[in-house]
């Protein structure tokens, strides 16, 4: 207020154009882009370097006796130690007394003894039926902010954590997965784009067989196309620094995916694009390699963004307990129902032109997530939106913390932070909150498998199905 008593104006109020006009810097140009791109690339590299170790290389970090027992192996610490001073060759972590530092690679040795040698019908590895491939998960949402690529890099990690094998695709050009698994990209030849240029590829070839026994002219395979044939997703998996979460990265290049693949789809009308990732990732046993994909996706429902919900066993998203991010949401799942369908109503016009059975595009489970919840002030709206989207919303809504702030601005997942860093109830609260949400999609994944094995007749002897 004034001192006149009259109050202050807004601060939009009063003022003047000639001052503003003097303020301002000269029209930035094109190449103004490249040099803020270029400064943010430096920062960037700096930023990330502090999460990571001086030498840029990130690495995990140790675990404690405390959190072995408690969170990996579900055994009583004694146990635990006496088990390890009985069996001296086994690892023995570092560090003095009965506080013992292991690595996670440590931690799979030890799972792999107890799970040999120690008593009957404890959970020391998790379940995974043999014979049977990879489940693939999707988390999407076309509205950014969502937390879509937190969600997926902490389910990556809570699954290696309990101890299956991790593959992470990353399909976001932005590339903020493969940052936080500390990935490297050079290009676009080491991204998933080779892997849609291989399928298509293909697709002309079987259509060249075609036309050559027809007598017609074959179509040309460019060197691009020529190139991606020699591609496999194996040459594009590199290890991350937890042992068994394997990543496919991204970076920029990635995104001329989205212009290249329509032009594929006018040049071969047939090609059928949305099965592209689909087709690769079945390829060569390749879902042999891993128990569990998780693939982050773009915030846009594209061409990447399509292939990889197709590819998908189990859809996840992700959205805030607001208004906004419920209606973005709702207009989500109404894009997902006309693109697909207007998909499989094209296809199976052909197919019943040609006498073949219909297709359709079916997901194991499909379920939204809220994130970043505040119970204090969104209780009401997320019960709201919990009665509108039902059982396509899991139950438990992934609290915000100071822990997960913190995880993030230092470019790393919550169980990558050293628990001293916090007091216990700060990190043991701030890890529940993604414990839950594993807890949640692994019930998913179980009974995916377990339903996929019902339906071959393959349900072990002896297990309670009913």
């Amino acid at each position: 207020m004034t001192s006149s008593g009259k109050p202050d104006l807004p601060p939009f109020f009063g003022l003047d154009p000639a001052r503003a006009a003097r303020s301002l810097s000269q029209p930035a140009d094109t190449a103004r882009f490249a040099k803020a791109a270029s400064f943010a690339a430096r920062g960037r590299d700096e930023l990330a370097r502090g999460g990571h170790a001086p030498d840029g290389t990130k690495r995990l970090r140790l675990f404690s006796t405390w959190e072995v027992c408690r969170y990996l192996i579900p055994v009583a610490s004694a146990h635990f130690r006496r088990v390890l001073k009985a069996h001296p060759d086994l690892p023995q972590g570092k560090g003095d007394g009965n506080s013992k530092w292991f690595s996670l690679e440590e931690v799979m040795v030890l799972r792999d003894h107890f799970a040999a040698e120690g008593a009957k019908g404890r959970e020391y590895r998790p379940w995974r039926p043999e014979g049977l491939n990879a489940k693939v998960l999707a988390v999407a949402n076309f509205k950014g902010g969502v937390g879509k690529t937190s969600t997926c890099a902490h389910l990556a990690m809570s699954a290696a954590l309990d101890g299956y094998r991790v593959l992470v695709l990353d399909l976001d050009s932005q590339g903020s997965l493969t940052s936080i698994m500390g990935g490297k990209v050079a290009d676009e030849w080491q991204t998933a784009f080779p892997l849609l240029a291989r399928d298509f590829a293909r697709h002309v070839e079987a259509e060249n067989r075609i036309r050559a026994a027809s007598g017609d002219a074959v179509l040309p395979l460019d060197e691009t196309l020529t190139e991606a044939l020699t591609v496999s997703p194996r040459n594009l998996v590199q290890r991350t620094h937890w042992p068994n979460i394997d990543l496919i990265g991204a970076q920029l290049n990635l995104y001329w995916a989205e212009f290249q693949v329509p032009v594929w789809r006018m040049q071969e009308k047939s090609w059928p694009l949305w099965d592209a990732l689909t087709n690769s990732l079945e390829g060569d046993s390749f879902l042999q390699d891993y128990d569990i994909v998780l693939i982050d996706t773009p915030p846009a429902l594209g061409y990447l963004t399509i292939n990889a919900l197709a590819a998908a066993d189990i859809l996840l998203i992700p959205l805030g307990a607001s208004f906004l991010e419920f209606d973005s949401t709702g207009r989500f799942f109404d894009m997902l129902y006309s693109t697909f369908a207007s998909i499989e109503d094209g296809e199976n016009r052909v197919r019943a032109r040609d006498g073949l059975p219909e297709m359709r595009f079916e997901w194991d489970a499909v379920r939204t997530i809220i994130t970043r919840f505040d119970a204090g002030q969104q209780t009401e709206l997320a019960n709201v939106i919990q009665a509108y989207f039902g059982d396509l919303m899991t139950t438990f809504r992934q609290d915000v913390t100071a822990m997960v702030g913190q995880a993030g601005e230092q470019v790393n997942g919550i169980y990558e932070a050293d628990y001293r860093e916090f007091n216990r109830e700060t990190y043991v609260r701030g890890r529940e909150t993604f414990d839950r949400t594993w807890a949640e999609v692994k019930g998913l994944i179980l009974g995916s498998w377990w339903r996929e094995l019902e339906m071959a007749g393959k349900v072990p002897e002896g297990s309670d199905n009913g």
